[in-house]
């Protein structure tokens, strides 16, 4: 069922049974070291290249996720994943390793929602009965492919974001146990504000969150105070402050029950960088943090959203702004 705001809500609501995270050395030094499942010592985690790397550790999600829903591989009927190197090579590598029937998704950062939702989708019209979401993203194949050559050793601006080494995993299943469920999701539009500064991740995809978020508000009649917790997945310290505005200037107040995967995940300070950024950043905190608290009932009801920015190489170079996009999925107890 839809409405005027692009806002699906689902009867038959898809349980969220299992998640799995797995995070590189920077990443465990943060705040939240102690909730991944599994941490890298070294980012090439045994692999001749960073590539390769990535998808090991993809794998090595996906493999964890259906272990802790108690499944064997067979059982699931689809595979979706998530990457951001270019024709997703990591997510269609690793589907090499698995007779899943697969799906790969690319819209950035905000991937692992878009992947929740098609699942969610498939799940909640009897399409499919057990469906496993994978995404990942690492630091130095993204610098490599986006940015400068790691060799170069560039400085990094202050208004940049860190790309996370992690991977994160989520299977969600029609079983109607005891289980966190995904109710409703928003599709994002794509937004472009104009900006231009290839570093600055946080101003372009801002303006796509806001966007999105009041559309789910207004789709869903619920306001801030509805949920538990509002999760961003990778705006940063200065996306967050462009975010509050934003939405602020619409009518509502997101600022007491958010919080943002991008800022949460490295001990950030400002001058230096923005946090975390990269299709694993929301993936691996919602998997290690998040999930939980819900699964525990600590909480009722999140709403998550992920960010992206839609920009390549290519269209930087041919001066391009950015457009951004944000997806959403509501995740309660019911």
């Amino acid at each position: 069922m839809k409405n005027d705001y692009k806002t699906v809500n689902f009867e038959n609501s898809p349980s969220i049974i299992s998640a799995y995270s797995i995070v590189g050395n920077k990443e465990c030094s943060g705040s939240l070291g102690k909730y991944f499942d599994m941490a890298l010592s070294d980012d090439r985690f045994g692999e001749t290249t960073y590539e390769k790397a990535e998808c090991k550790m993809l794998s090595t999600a996906v493999k964890g996720a259906i272990k802790k829903a108690n499944l064997v591989e067979k059982e699931l009927d689809l595979f979706v994943g998530v990457d951001l190197l270019n024709q997703i090579i990591s997510a269609s590598f690793t589907a090499r390793d698995f007779e899943i029937p697969f799906l790969g998704l690319y819209n950035a950062c905000s991937t692992i929602v878009e992947g929740l939702i098609v699942s969610s989708m498939a799940i909640s019209g009897n399409f499919v009965q057990n469906a496993v979401v994978g995404t990942v993203s690492h630091f130095s194949t993204a610098e490599r492919q986006y940015r400068y050559p790691l060799e170069l050793g560039s400085v990094r601006p202050p208004q940049s974001q860190w790309t996370v080494t992690g991977a994160g995993s989520f299977v969600l299943s029609n079983e109607k146990g005891d289980f966190p469920k995904i109710t409703s999701a928003t599709i994002g539009k794509v937004v472009d504000y104009g900006v231009t500064d290839v570093n600055n991740m946080g101003a372009a995809m801002a303006p796509a969150c806001a966007s999105t978020i009041v559309r789910h508000f207004k789709g869903t009649n619920t306001c801030p105070g509805d949920y538990d917790l509002i999760v961003t997945g990778d705006l940063g310290l200065l996306g967050s402050k462009i975010f509050y505005k934003l939405v602020q200037d619409e009518g509502f107040d997101v600022k007491l029950n958010h919080i943002d995967c991008g800022e949460t995940i490295y001990d950030t300070v400002e001058d230096e960088f923005q946090g975390g950024s990269g299709a694993g950043c929301g993936a691996v905190v919602f998997a290690s943090y998040v999930y939980p608290l819900l699964k525990q009932k600590t909480i009722k009801k999140v709403l998550f959203l992920a960010t992206g920015a839609l920009l390549s190489t290519v269209s930087s170079g041919q001066g391009e702004s950015i457009p951004g996009i944000t997806h959403a999925v509501c995740v309660e107890n019911l």
